[in-house]
């Protein structure tokens, strides 16, 4: 038995499933999941003392690779100057001042601790803002675990929401409307129909959550114009996309604007950090300044703030998202090359350091639809493929992959020589 084996069987005495996070444990592809114990730069090294090229990267928060020199010092700084104050710190005020210098929409921001928070306080915040209930979501994407955000579409145009876990209330899911996610149309009509009760429409500009879906030419276009129309606050979840797509986020690699935006994973270098800001008018709304309340025990923990800053600052060198795009498409086209030699059906999609496998005959991947088209069973065989090539992917059919700067031509060449073995034996 192996070491991560042990502990899988020992983690699910108390740990609900093994894991605290329900991918982690391996579902969706079988096997046990692999318990790490150490990471630095492209590299993740288990129990068993095995290493792994990472093409997780935490999902999403390690840009610059795991354990990046500069970012651990900042840290170990910090701790010397104790864990957590409940109190503000210069460091926050430095946090916000960069993040609204970086990302153009954010004239004002508020730091909480998680992504889900994130977007949960972003659409109380336009509830308050504009006194509507209702809220638009796409199906496919994924906003973190909050009561009215895990509700999927009904039967119809118009039906109500219903819940996709237990434990939510049916009257909290008929707020929620959940519509295609690439059809602008279907916004339109909904609009047209109970636009004077929607207050806001939540959208991840690149899906990240379906696997990697990139939007259609036009669509977050039309959600800006559509959401000016009716006066329905338009928010961007760039918790995944935020400072990896581009600089910028999402908005600023696709010139779209929203009102209010959330950002995570990257903007705390790994530690336990989220943020939602935009607008000033919107953002003054909150407490104390306005009536919308939020408030968290150890939001801007200093520790976080430290982490986050140096990530900040290092990835906003001249070039370091070129570059990492560069090694994303580098990786993306050797491994079509790779499955058009072996006569695998395979496309890929890609924005920015994120990236998306499909094994599929589709010419691309736009909708809900395509994805769930994809042969998932090939893709399970061909992550554990992967897993013995020495890589480790997302454990998942429906999960983004992440690129670092860390990622070179020596990882390269292990990935793309795993990915031909995998594609002879998958013909």
């Amino acid at each position: 038995m192996s070491r991560s084996e042990s502990l899988f069987a020992s983690a699910q005495k108390h740990i609900p499933g093994g894991v605290n996070s329900p991918v982690r444990a391996f579902r969706s592809v079988g096997g046990t999941p692999l318990f790490f114990k150490h990471a630095e730069g492209a590299y993740v090294t288990d129990e068993d003392d095995k290493r792994y090229v990472d093409y997780v990267g935490s999902w999403g928060p390690m840009i610059l690779g795991h354990s990046h020199p500069e970012v651990l010092e900042s840290v170990r700084r910090q701790l010397a100057h104790g864990l957590s104050y409940g109190a503000p710190t210069a460091m926050e005020t430095e946090m916000a001042d960069l993040v609204c210098s970086l990302v153009p929409s954010m004239e004002m921001v508020r730091m909480v601790s998680s992504g889900t928070e994130a977007t949960m306080s972003a659409i109380r915040l336009a509830r308050g803002f504009t006194g509507r209930d209702s809220i638009i979501k796409f199906e496919g994407c994924y906003h973190g675990h909050s009561d009215s955000l895990l509700v999927k579409a009904g039967s119809g145009l118009l039906t109500q929401g219903v819940p996709s876990s237990a434990g939510v209330p049916a009257a909290f899911a008929k707020h929620t409307l959940t519509l295609p996610f690439n059809d602008i149309d279907a916004v339109a009509e909904m609009l047209g129909k109970v636009g004077q009760d929607v207050a806001c429409i939540i959208v991840e500009p690149v899906a990240g959550n379906m696997n990697c879906v990139p939007p259609a030419p036009g669509f977050l276009e039309g959600l800006r114009s559509l959401c000016d129309q009716h006066g329905v606050v338009l928010i961007f979840d760039e918790v995944m996309t935020g400072f990896r797509v581009a600089l910028g986020g999402a908005q600023a690699h696709y010139g779209v604007t929203p009102d209010l935006s959330t950002f995570g994973k990257i903007v705390g270098g790994g530690m336990p950090v989220g943020c939602f800001g935009g607008k000033r008018h919107i953002m003054e709304q909150i407490a104390p300044l306005g009536p919308v309340y939020q408030a968290g025990t150890l939001s801007g923990n200093p520790l976080a703030m430290a982490a986050g800053l140096t990530t900040l600052k290092l990835i906003s060198r001249p070039g370091f998202h070129d570059e990492l795009s560069a090694f994303t498409s580098s990786l993306l086209d050797g491994l079509q090359q790779r499955a058009d030699a072996a006569g695998v059906p395979f496309v890929t999609t890609q924005a920015g350091g994120m990236f998306g496998l499909y094994f599929t005959g589709a010419d691309d991947i736009v909708t809900f639809d395509d994805v769930m088209g994809s042969d998932v069973d090939r893709f399970k065989r061909f992550f554990h493929l992967m897993l013995e090539g020495g890589v480790y992917l997302a454990p998942s059919a429906f999960e983004a992959g992440f690129t670092s700067i860390a990622h070179g031509e020596t990882e390269l060449k292990i990935t793309l020589d795993a990915a031909e073995r995998a594609f002879a034996v998958l013909k």
